[in-house]
């Protein structure tokens, strides 16, 4: 997810795609532990999407 579409979405939208994000994270931990992830590289994506959402909406926020 790049940066200049998180910057054009409002600060609701954000927060929904910040409860997505954390949930997916949450899923892929699952999976990871009961050894039935995949793509482990996706927990890492998933982590800096969630940072840069909560980046974006501390920029807005000031």
């Amino acid at each position: 997810m790049k940066s200049a579409e998180l910057r054009e979405m409002t600060s609701e939208q954000l927060n929904d795609k910040l409860r997505e994000l954390k949930g997916e994270l949450f899923n892929l931990r699952f999976q990871h532990a009961i050894k039935q992830l995949d793509n482990t590289h996706r927990i890492v994506d998933v982590k800096r999407d969630i940072a840069r959402v909560m980046t974006i909406l501390h920029e807005k926020e000031a």
